[in-house]
């Protein structure tokens, strides 16, 4: 399990269009957003993510960048970069599921072609979206076993500006016994 203000597992994959994204290299003034999403499959994935490219401009006001990032090969993340239509957005691909494990993503096995007629992967991750602080901690985590009910990215702006206006603390840090 991941534990607040501790340093994040390694991050490191290819994207479709800014080489290799490392997140020990990130230039964040504040943080980076690492959304991790199930893949070309997933209908509702392309439609959260349309949304965070819709922010993106207002995120990075607020010193914050962001990463997409499944499981997907290079071929799929392609054709889901062009389904959500935000270059701006990077892409990542290729993460390997240990990785993902590694974040504390839930793993699925495929179940065939979903609504949209896609074949889902034989293994994918399931949703996570993480804000990563420049100095490598986690500030905040959420990890879903579905695809649905996901942190809303508009809500996560004025919760970034109480944040940064109060200097407000990651919470959930306490690891001791209870």
């Amino acid at each position: 399990m991941l534990t607040p203000r501790q340093k994040v597992p390694a991050l490191t994959v290819e994207t479709l269009s800014s080489g290799t994204f490392d997140l020990t290299a990130s230039t964040a003034e504040f943080a980076t957003l690492v959304v991790f999403y199930r893949g070309l499959h997933c209908p509702i994935c392309a439609t959260y993510l349309k949304e965070l490219g819709r922010l993106l401009p207002q995120l990075k006001e607020r010193g914050v960048e962001a990463i997409a990032i499944s499981s997907d090969t290079e071929d799929r993340a392609q054709q889901m970069a062009e389904k959500v239509g935000h270059e701006d957005l990077r892409f990542g691909h290729d993460l390997p599921l240990n990785v993902a494990k590694d974040w504390g993503l839930y793993i699925s096995t495929g179940r065939g072609k979903t609504s949209i007629g896609i074949e889902e992967p034989e293994l994918f991750s399931e949703p996570g979206v993480f804000l990563i602080k420049s100095d490598g901690s986690l500030y905040f985590a959420s990890v879903q076993t579905m695809p649905f009910v996901r942190p809303h990215f508009q809500e996560m702006l004025g919760a970034l500006d109480f944040v940064k206006k109060n200097d407000y603390p990651a919470r959930g840090e306490y690891t001791g016994a209870v």
